[in-house]
């Protein structure tokens, strides 16, 4: 059976928005590895922005890309050791 587009985007949209809310920074302000933290908690705010704006404008697809690349950016950042969160179970690292 195919994939359901919207349940899926609604779906992708929500789990990096609650992403979002769950990652704090671990790193010492003024580090190398504050400013990645920093870049990483950026890129997946633009990449959720962007998604939301692909829904508006009717385009699922970009949307969709747009929330896994957000994702992407915050499960790397959390496998690197510059967040912690408190529920794994948004995160695949």
């Amino acid at each position: 059976m195919a994939a359901d587009l919207a349940e899926k985007v609604a779906r992708y949209q929500k789990l990096l928005r609650a992403a979002l809310d769950d990652v704090k920074k671990t790193t010492p302000e003024g580090t190398h590895l504050n400013r990645v933290a920093d870049d990483y908690l950026n890129m997946a705010q633009c990449y959720y922005d962007d998604g939301s704006n692909f829904i508006k404008e009717n385009d699922p697809v970009n949307a969709l890309v747009c929330f896994s690349y957000g994702h992407a950016w915050l499960d790397a950042g959390v496998r690197l050791g510059v967040f912690a969160v408190t529920n794994r179970e948004l995160f695949a690292a």
